[in-house]
């Protein structure tokens, strides 16, 4: 079981991104203030859940939470600002959006930058750590998923429906055959796709 709460005093939201790492769409990132006795069985860091207890676990976090809040920052602006600063001011936007205010931020992660005068404590693997950061993890990992199914509509063949936009191998070879499209972020590199036969020296 995770962790309720990082200390007793301040009311804390904790905050986590998805996509950060992706090939195509926006980054997603929650912020989510939760009861203090808030638990679950499967609560944990969003990558470690199955498809359906995350979705399961969404719908029970935002019928529980304090407050809950979600924002994106779209593949053009990522291109602008780079990949840290959109996740940073997907966090941001979220935080803005809470209906309560919160005393303290936990991040997941090891950096982030400052939101306001409120303090925040950057947590490695927070979102395994922490009940408020694992929830914001598993709405992120959600509502960013259901987004790129949506996309995976207009453009089938990158099989977002199965990779969300990460750079899986089928996605490279889509981008290969058919090109970048409106939704691919034109400033990550593509992995080269290594030949599976190999010309004698």
């Amino acid at each position: 079981m995770l962790k309720t709460y990082y200390q007793d005093e301040l009311l804390e939201a904790g905050c986590d991104e998805a996509g950060r790492g992706c090939l195509a769409g926006p980054v997603f990132a929650a912020a989510v203030i939760l009861p203090r006795d808030f638990n679950h069985k499967h609560l944990n860091d969003s990558k470690l859940v199955t498809e359906k207890n995350r979705n399961d676990l969404r719908t029970l976090i935002e019928q529980t939470a304090i407050s809950f809040a979600v924002a994106r920052i779209d593949n053009d602006e990522i291109d602008k600002i780079n990949i840290l600063k959109a996740s940073f001011k997907a966090m941001h936007l979220a935080i803005d959006k809470l209906k309560r205010k919160p005393q303290l931020l936990l991040i997941d992660g090891n950096r982030f930058y400052n939101y306001k005068k409120l303090p925040h404590c950057c947590i490695i693997k927070g979102d395994s750590i922490y009940t408020s950061i694992a929830a914001a993890s598993i709405l992120a990992k959600t509502y960013r998923d259901e987004y790129m199914l949506k996309l995976h509509k207009k453009f089938p063949h990158y099989c977002w429906n199965n990779n969300k936009g990460y750079g899986t191998l089928a996605h490279r070879k889509a981008i290969e055959e058919h090109g970048q499209c409106k939704y691919h972020r034109k400033s990550f590199r593509l992995q080269p796709i290594e030949p599976t036969l190999f010309n004698d020296r």
